[in-house]
């Protein structure tokens, strides 16, 4: 990717989908991903507070991680919350395109065990 961006992006599922993707060869989107026809992404500086914001309560989820090199224009990197640039897949996410997977847990408050990402 440009020095702009970084070379590697994140997308939240539910272990659900998540193993639904392992069958099938493809990720389907979380219900905002549907609703809006793209899959909504973020870097690792905007994770947490992704996660913080959209996700807390929902228990155990799942991070994947996704090498930007490989995904050419379906990329678009785009304004969303507080006006900074988020990645945007518009495309279907086969999980040839995923290099590691993460399980999390996500408690009530929001706070998660995220560690260490690539």
């Amino acid at each position: 990717m440009s020095k702009d961006h970084p070379t590697y992006i994140y997308k939240i599922t539910s272990l659900e989908l998540w193993e639904n993707a392992k069958n099938t060869g493809v990720l389907k989107g979380m219900p905002i991903d549907i609703a809006d026809g793209y899959m909504h992404f973020s870097t690792k500086d905007q994770l947490s507070n992704t996660l913080r914001l959209h996700f807390k309560g929902q228990g155990e989820l799942v991070i994947l991680g996704v090498n930007t090199e490989g995904l050419n224009s379906s990329l678009k990197w785009e304004v969303s919350r507080g006006g900074a640039l988020f990645p945007h897949l518009y495309a279907e996410l086969k999980t040839t395109m995923i290099d590691f997977v993460k399980i999390i847990k996500i408690d009530k408050n929001g706070e998660t065990n995220l560690g260490e990402l690539k």
